[in-house]
């Protein structure tokens, strides 16, 4: 009983840290990725881009802080799920690339396509959770070829994604653009790796 207790103790605690990880991680991502934005947007303006830097990273905090955007209990996305991450984001790059379609078409129709699975059997609970997790691939997929050079960058910025989709489900629920984020995440430490690996070699 006292054993059941510490592990039920210790897993819960376990929960909780994955849980403050995952948000403070997507929070890093977004913030970072407002400050380049603002910095490219007011580069020569060195007190315009700090004050909206300071503006944009208060709001963003204090809405993580005081809206109720995260459930309360410790659940994960299934991994037979988040696989199909890194399955939309070579397909949306395969359709990009050697297809010839652009970015955004490429990203359409891999997103319009994996919404129609559902439909092969409208009962199937898991055929109904296909369709996010393929158009968060989409969105690793339509990356340049500056920054995804190639098929392994994609598949591995991919499953990274998938990682982070899986890591999130209880967390930002109902706040738009979620998929995106978690894609720019996968995106952002595959290339900060394949950086550093260049820059060693």
């Amino acid at each position: 009983m006292i054993k059941t207790f510490k592990n039920s103790k210790t897993a819960k605690k376990t929960h909780k840290a994955v849980q403050v990880f995952s948000k403070l991680a997507i929070m890093g991502v977004l913030t970072l990725f407002s400050v380049m934005i603002v910095l490219e947007k007011y580069e020569m303006n060195a007190i315009n881009s700090g004050l909206i830097i300071s503006l944009i990273i208060a709001v963003m905090w204090l809405g993580y802080r005081y809206l109720d955007v995260h459930q309360n209990e410790y659940t994960y996305e299934e991994l037979l799920v988040v696989i199909w991450v890194p399955i939309g984001a070579v397909i949306c790059y395969l359709l990009n690339v050697f297809g010839h379609l652009g970015v955004v078409l490429s990203t359409a129709i891999t997103g319009t396509v994996a919404s129609f699975l559902p439909v092969f059997n409208k009962k199937s609970e898991y055929l109904k959770k296909i369709p996010p997790a393929i158009y968060c691939g989409s969105f690793v997929g339509m990356s340049s070829l500056e920054i995804a050079p190639s098929i392994e960058f994609v598949i591995l910025a991919g499953i990274l994604s998938g990682v982070f989709l899986l890591l999130s489900k209880s967390i930002f629920q109902g706040i738009g653009g979620k998929l995106g984020i978690v894609a720019f995440g996968g995106v952002l430490m595959v290339s900060f790796v394949y950086w550093c690996y260049l820059w060693l070699v």
